[in-house]
């Protein structure tokens, strides 16, 4: 089974990935920042955990304000760093353990938690500013990573509360994951700051000292607060610091804290720690329970026949494909592909099996490569077949068998705009018998 060995709490502040990159160590006004993450390396480097559980917040670079949610937990396979408006950091793509991720997702709805979920998105310094001063990075990371993204800059944000409920659930989640691994969690974001309004450079180091024992002593005290509160005592971008209460609720109640600092160099009061957790491991019976309560919902599915659920490994591993299908919404895209196909599967970066399934426009062998249907239905309306002929060719059916199923036989349909290509919808798709 996967266990919590414990967890690291630091601020994210891109103070500490400016310090790291231009090599600050022995400057007077940067050194406390590397000491503070000293402890943090060895202990890393000592427990060799497989997966850090990473709590951060996204400063709207890769999640802008045109769909912004609560709590968004990566699910891919590996996470690149953003770029934040001057280049990318100069670090190497992270892993993600999609198998943990895919079971954390589950497990978290299954508790009615209604999470969004990503991949392809890169990260931003809320995760790799913490993360490049933590763990050896040359030329690879030593482990994987599962991302959680917080969505704390738009109003209204998850409460202190709500956090902590998210992090008993988490501990259910990472607890009945059937491989065993070591798995840290890794809190990021705060102290206190707020960089915005008149108000901005407001710090309270007495506040922050304050939170700091009571996240470690008595984290339920911190669900009672307000995020006006948070606001009032840490300032309004201070408040990101309810994130922390997602890791502590993961926690055991009792934790032993192996290492603690402040700093406040300059905006941000920038702090780290370690909490060991010092849970007892639940019976085997509970976890299994657990296991089957976060599969109810689908329980039997696997019995209809020619039923495939859009699942997180089906996603993952047909993410190049419906990503490039996805695309046929942008009219650039559409005209590249329908001009020059070949070369726009190049692009994308395509397999031979993916370009194949498209080059033969087979219907039911995307499907069952793991190609959401809504993908099919773009790739239909851009080469000109009708739905009808889609949902034949999965069938295995004729056009003509198909229709004399349905109530309106003639009618054919797609979500083709006005710009289609007037391509002839009498013949046989492939696929069809």
């Amino acid at each position: 089974m996967a266990r919590i060995i414990g967890a690291i709490a630091a601020s994210h502040t891109p103070t500490i990935g400016f310090a790291y990159d231009r090599n600050k160590q022995n400057d007077p006004v940067w050194k406390p920042i590397f000491e503070a993450f000293k402890p943090v390396q060895q202990w890393l480097a000592d427990k060799k955990p497989d997966v850090l559980f990473v709590i951060y917040n996204d400063h709207v670079t890769s999640f802008f304000f045109d769909h912004y949610s609560a709590f968004a937990l990566g699910i891919g396979e590996s996470y690149v760093v953003a770029d934040e408006g001057g280049g990318a950091r100069d670090l190497p793509p992270v892993a993600g353990h999609a198998g943990l991720s895919h079971h954390i997702g589950a497990s978290l709805t299954a508790d009615e938690f209604d999470m969004s979920f990503f991949q392809g998105k890169p990260l931003d310094h809320g995760c790799f500013s913490p993360l490049s001063m933590m763990w050896p990075h040359a030329p690879t990371w030593p482990g994987a990573i599962v991302p959680l993204q917080v969505g704390v800059l738009q109003f209204p944000i998850p409460s202190a509360a709500r956090c902590y409920k998210l992090g008993q659930a988490l501990r259910r989640a990472i607890e009945s994951y059937p491989e065993d691994l070591k798995v840290a969690l890794v809190a990021t974001g705060g102290l206190s700051h707020q960089v915005h309004g008149e108000r901005a450079g407001f710090n309270n180091t007495a506040w922050d000292e304050r939170f700091l024992d009571m996240i470690e002593k008595d984290p339920v005290a911190l669900t009672r607060m307000t995020l006006a509160d948070y606001a009032r005592l840490g300032g309004m971008e201070g408040a990101e610091v309810v994130m922390w209460l997602i890791m502590r609720g993961a926690l055991s109640s009792a934790v032993k804290c192996l290492h603690r600092s402040y700093y406040l160099p300059s905006m941000t009061g920038i702090a780290t720690a370690i909490y060991e957790n010092e849970a007892i491991e639940p019976p085997a019976d509970i976890q299994a329970e657990h296991r089957r309560h976060m599969g109810h919902q689908l329980a039997g599915v696997e019995t209809l026949a020619g039923t495939l659920p859009f699942t997180f490994a089906r996603s993952v591993k047909a993410f190049r494909i419906n990503s490039f299908l996805h695309d046929l919404i942008k009219p650039d895209h559409r005209a590249e592909f329908l001009a020059a196909p070949e070369k726009a599967f190049q692009q994308a970066g395509l397999s031979d099996e993916e370009c194949t399934l498209i080059r033969n426009r087979d219907w039911r062998g995307m499907i069952h490569y793991g190609v959401s249907f809504f993908m099919l239905e773009k790739l239909g309306a851009v080469v000109g077949v009708s739905n009808l002929h889609i949902y034949a060719a999965m069938r295995g059916q004729t056009l003509e068998d198909f229709q004399k199923t349905r109530n309106a036989p003639g009618a054919l349909y797609s979500v083709a705009g006005t710009d289609a290509p007037k391509l002839a919808w009498d013949k046989e798709p492939a696929g069809a018998k």
